[in-house]
């Protein structure tokens, strides 16, 4: 984000409340699903329909003690969001998105940065772990130049569970990635 005098603004991050939920629902949503997640480059509209998540799921995350779920803030307005678990030795790292008119201006960096110091301060993690659906090659490339290599590691797509998006093609499934996190 920029001031109007040009310079960027570095955005404020914060751990969500239940307040947050009806917002970081629309921002994901707004992200991944429908035609306007086309104004970004990180939509599944090609590969899904219906929803990414709903309030039940986000509310479970904000609740979960083991959980983080980031925001990122300009002007009070939440631009971006990501959850972090604590899974023992590692962090998963999921449910990133970024307001698609605020994406490719380095926001999703900062947002990566703040979640693996996160995972450092909050847990002492020596990992992050995510997994990202294989078809999804231009995203699995940007979170390498970001230093999380591919596993090989896949899981199945959970077909049947429209809690998940309702899938467009029949060979969808995850590749987990990861990152060891400098101490």
């Amino acid at each position: 984000m920029e001031t109007t005098t040009g310079r960027r603004t570095e955005p404020t991050f914060r751990q969500a409340s239940p307040a947050d939920v009806p917002a970081l629902v629309e921002l994901v949503e707004s992200a991944y699903r429908g035609d306007a997640s086309r104004a970004g480059w990180t939509t599944e509209a090609d590969l899904l329909e219906g929803q990414r998540t709903d309030a039940e799921g986000v509310s479970a995350l904000v609740a979960d003690v083991n959980s983080r779920l980031l925001v990122a803030e300009h002007d009070g307005e939440p631009v971006a969001c990501c959850h972090l678990e604590h899974r023992g030795d590692h962090v998963y790292f999921g449910m990133f998105a970024v307001r698609p008119e605020a994406q490719g201006g380095g926001l999703g960096k900062r947002v990566m940065a703040e979640a693996e110091r996160t995972a450092r301060a909050e847990w002492g993690a020596a990992a992050m772990h995510m997994t990202v659906i294989r078809q999804r090659a231009e995203l699995i490339a940007w979170y390498e130049r970001r230093g999380y290599r591919r596993t090989g590691q896949m899981s199945p797509f959970p077909y049947g569970d429209e809690r998940f998006g309702i899938p467009q093609r029949d060979d969808l499934e995850f590749e987990l990635l990861v990152k060891e996190l400098a101490g």
